[in-house]
């Protein structure tokens, strides 16, 4: 009751304070500029790209429905080692993979191809500055994560680790690297660590290691699965490997994203792509980027971000940012300078480790409407206040949740059934809809993403449920009354008492 009436009293000062908006002509920092009348121009043209790429990629895929599909299969799909071999002149080095488990692609096919071609990509991203590397006798571990998409749409979950082996002088650091079609981040983290033990202790344990891991079956949300292995000195050891009850939530890990940003910075880089804006990540560790971006999309829930997306990008591929489409990437401090000297248009560049923006558009503060912005971001400020870093996860999730509850959870309200038998959102009654104009204005330009699209085609499809549609459903049973902050705050407030109880 306490903190509850603590978010009530955030919200309704909220709610009494008329912001003024930054409209884009003055931007604070060393940024590029532009008015915010490019937003409207952006508006127009959107549309055929909206639906140019729908042609293309009609398959509207989702982690949760992948998770769904691919819950009977095997943890991983292969398992590699990447090493760096010194090139032929100078010392400079290049990425190879050295060891792998299974051998694939012993029965050519038409699909192994893509998967070949896949496979080759890999030691570039596990070693995305490999240009960098010398040897060294002494080197932290660092766990990463990045995502190869097939022509398909299918993702491969690429795992990584990189150690320093085990010896004695400077000597180069290695990759252990899962391949997997499951996001289970903190899951595949774990085996990693169990990888190196047994690397350290002798390399010959690695590959029995993987097997019995690859033997043992992907745990249900919630579920917990032993991996048995023998290591010498102590004799057969079991690893317990589970999954939190929530799977929208094991891929990501808001920590590390709310301490490189500050709560205004994040609602800015979140709101541009919502817009499905362009948007490059600088960090100086690995994991940083893989960490953040991971957990940005994340709150994108249930929507889905369908475009390009490169956590780590190789500065041997710096070049692929100048790409007209969408996209989220993230590259490693020593390439910015190279790419503020690339031809990148209309893009919100990202300093993590100085919480600012090196190159923005100017109106990022303008997308979300004002009162929920507001609301959102006190309550992800106070957010230790609330609740603790305990529920940290839950909390933040639960927030984003209500923001789009509050600016789409209607939609089911104009849900028609059409002639063919399927049910179309009746567009303009939905967004007109909305008492708020702020809402509305939103959603003027929302709902020409691609994002939006896949996101209707489902529900006209009645595909898809989960937390967004149990919290939809509970708005709706109080629509349009209360209106606008106070019943965010309302239905924020009954989700964390709940939280808080658990």
């Amino acid at each position: 009751t306490q903190y509850i009436s603590k978010i009530e009293t955030i919200f309704d000062a909220k709610r009494g304070r008329k912001r003024v908006k930054n409209q884009g002509n003055a931007v604070r920092g060393n940024t590029h500029t532009h008015t915010h009348t490019h937003t409207k121009t952006h508006a127009h043209t959107r549309p055929v790209y909206v639906q140019s790429t729908l042609r293309r990629r009609p398959g509207y895929r989702t982690l949760e429905r992948d998770l769904i599909q691919n819950q009977q299969q095997q943890l991983f799909q292969i398992f590699v080692v990447v090493s760096l071999r010194k090139g032929s002149s100078g010392n400079t080095y290049s990425p190879e993979i050295t060891q792998q488990f299974p051998k694939m692609f012993e029965k050519p096919s038409r699909h192994s191809k893509e998967a070949e071609d896949r496979l080759k990509a890999i030691p570039r991203f596990c070693f995305p500055d490999a240009l960098d590397w010398k040897p060294s006798s002494d080197m932290t571990s660092e766990t990463f994560s990045f995502v190869l998409t097939g022509e398909d749409g299918s993702r491969w979950f690429c795992y990584c680790r990189k150690i320093l082996p085990s010896g004695k002088g400077k000597r180069l650091p290695e990759v252990h690297c899962m391949v997997s079609q499951l996001g289970c981040f903190n899951l595949f983290a774990k085996i990693l660590v169990e990888v190196e033990r047994r690397r350290e202790i002798c390399p010959a344990l690695v590959h029995p290691f993987m097997r019995s891991v690859m033997e043992a079956p992907f745990p249900a949300p919630g579920r917990t699965i032993t991996v048995k292995s023998f290591l010498p000195g102590s004799g057969n050891e079991v690893l317990t490997l589970c999954r939190p009850v929530d799977s929208r939530l094991e891929h990501v890990d808001f920590r590390t994203l709310l301490q490189c940003l500050s709560v205004e910075r994040l609602l800015q880089v979140f709101s541009s792509l919502l817009l499905e804006r362009r948007v490059i990540f600088i960090a100086d560790k690995l994991g940083v980027l893989s960490q953040c971006s991971h957990a940005v999309l994340a709150l994108l829930y249930p929507f889905i971000w369908q475009h390009t997306f490169v956590p780590v990008l190789p500065a041997s591929m710096l070049d692929i940012s100048c790409s007209p489409t969408p996209f989220l990437m993230g590259a490693l401090a020593p390439c910015l300078p190279q790419l503020l000297e690339l031809p990148i248009e209309e893009v919100l560049i990202v300093d993590l480790c100085a919480n600012k923006f090196v190159v923005q558009l100017g109106d990022e503060d303008c997308i979300l409407p004002s009162k929920l912005q507001a609301a959102l971001q006190q309550v992800l400020e106070e957010r230790e206040l609330i609740l603790g870093q305990e529920q940290l996860s839950a909390l933040v999730s639960e927030a984003f949740v209500r923001l789009f509850v509050e600016l789409v959870g209607h939609y089911p309200l104009h849900m028609a059934e059409a002639s063919s038998g399927t049910c179309e959102l009746q567009r303009d009654a939905f967004r007109k809809s909305h008492p708020s104009r702020g809402v509305r204005q939103f959603l003027q330009l929302f709902m020409e993403t691609q994002m939006f699209a896949g996101f209707i085609q489902d529900k006209e499809l009645r595909k898809g449920g989960g937390l967004f549609e149990a919290r939809a459903a509970e708005y709706l049973e109080s629509y349009p009354e209360p209106t606008g902050v106070n019943r965010f705050l309302k239905g924020l407030g009954s989700k964390m008492k709940f939280l808080q109880m658990k």
